[in-house]
């Protein structure tokens, strides 16, 4: 959420920023700023009731020690009408902050000035290449048909069990499933993550806190009777860790990592895009999560980069890493890179990471402070990143190491699944 003084010092700027995004912001600015004056008119003429209703109560305390009972009583009669005037103020306060803080739900993060104007995935900008892209054998299949040839992943049977976008992992498919959670963790937790098991369920304040809502209410999946939420990610349960948290300088930073599965709701449309393991329901995913200094917040959003890169590198896939334009940029991020895997047997990039900054934006929601060397309480800023989605990754994986006597394990796993090949 942005902050109030943020937007009356910067208004033309914040304008300008989320018009990157192709969001017309000059009303709603507008409103806040008015909403947030009369909130001010609103608290000077409570502070002021508040003030002169403790004066006349201390007078009528000297009154009454002095013998003047009248004068007192007649005062007390002013006191209950400045107390009953105070009441009022106080409820229109909280009725102005309250409608002032919707505004501020529905206004998305401010981009970064490098982040490029655009509407949709077409306009990202490809920041750089790397990997060679296997040449498959004739006859190489797309990963749904290698699940079904091996007997590794039965979509037929989850869509049986729950529904389409469900799949069940069986035999060497669950135990390379497994492998890759581990790996993923491994890798995470030496590189300094501390590693969480988190809850799969979050309530409202916490969607609240991390900027899925009111953004993503369409996508989650949602228990009205306990009002609780499926998380769509471990940067949900992970972030709101530090929920109303005021940190010391130097506990900073703070890195954690944890495995869930993630549950959406939408899972698009129907076609080749979205079958096999492209696009489902509930899916697998490791997570890294980062609280930093503001001063330091981009220097750890590129190490993030670079600790992605490095498990792909291990992993022998090719892929790419693309900056996201404005329109692309989710609700409550300042950038955003995604790195792509190319998937040979359908001659396509398949998005497997998204790493982003967020600045002070989720800091704010959550009341996420540190104390900093002045000892005044300043935002921290957070980021977090995918490491890794699985689904697309084990995609990636079947069709770039498919061979014509099986599917090949990468190097770096075969000490995590306990086999060299699937077939």
């Amino acid at each position: 959420m942005l902050q109030v003084p943020f937007i009356r010092e910067n208004k033309d700027l914040v304008i300008t920023r989320l018009a990157k995004r192709n969001f017309d912001a000059t009303q709603i600015i507008d409103e806040v700023i008015t909403f947030d004056e009369e909130r001010k008119q609103i608290q000077t003429e409570l502070d002021n009731t508040l003030a002169e209703s403790n004066a006349i109560s201390k007078e009528i305390g000297m009154l009454y020690k002095s013998g003047q009972a009248e004068k007192a009583n007649v005062l007390k009669a002013k006191t209950a009408n400045l107390k009953e005037a105070s009441k009022e103020l106080s409820e229109k306060l909280n009725a102005k902050t309250e409608a002032l803080t919707d505004l501020l739900y529905k206004i998305p993060n401010v981009p970064h000035e490098s982040v490029p104007q655009g509407n949709s995935d077409e306009d990202n900008e490809e920041i750089l290449k790397e990997g060679e892209i296997p040449t498959l054998h004739e006859g190489a299949l797309p990963h749904w048909e290698l699940a079904k040839k091996y007997d590794i992943i039965d979509f037929e049977l989850g869509n049986k069990i729950t529904g389409a976008g469900f799949p069940v992992y069986k035999g060497k498919g669950a135990r390379l499933q497994r492998a890759l959670i581990a790996y993923f963790l491994d890798k995470n937790t030496e590189a300094g993550y501390t590693e969480y098991q988190l809850p799969h369920l979050v309530n409202e304040a916490s969607c609240y806190g991390t900027g899925q809502l009111p953004d993503k209410e369409g996508q989650m999946y949602h228990d009205s009777r306990d009002d609780l939420y499926l998380i769509p990610t471990a940067e949900v349960p992970g972030t709101n860790i530090f929920r109303d948290v005021i940190l010391n300088e130097n506990e900073l930073p703070i890195g954690i990592t944890g495995y869930t599965p993630c549950f959406r709701r939408e899972a698009g449309s129907y076609g080749a895009h979205v079958r096999g393991l492209n696009r489902l329901h509930q899916f697998d995913k490791v997570e890294i999560i980062r609280v930093e200094h503001p001063d330091n917040s981009y220097n750890a959003f590129n190490g993030m980069i670079e600790h992605v890169q490095g498990i792909l590198r291990e992993l022998n896939l090719p892929y790419r890493i693309l900056r996201l334009c404005g329109g692309d940029t989710g609700f409550p991020s300042a950038m955003t890179y995604d790195f792509e895997v190319f998937s040979t047997a359908q001659d396509r990039w398949l998005e497997i990471s998204s790493v982003s900054n967020f600045e002070n934006y989720q800091a704010n929601r959550l009341k996420l402070r540190f104390k900093n060397s002045e000892g005044k309480n300043e935002l921290a800023h957070t980021l977090n990143g995918s490491s890794l989605a699985l689904p697309r990754v084990l995609a990636g994986i079947l069709e770039n190491y498919q061979t014509e006597d099986g599917i090949v394990i990468p190097e770096a796993l075969v000490p995590y699944t306990g086999f060299k090949i699937i077939n």
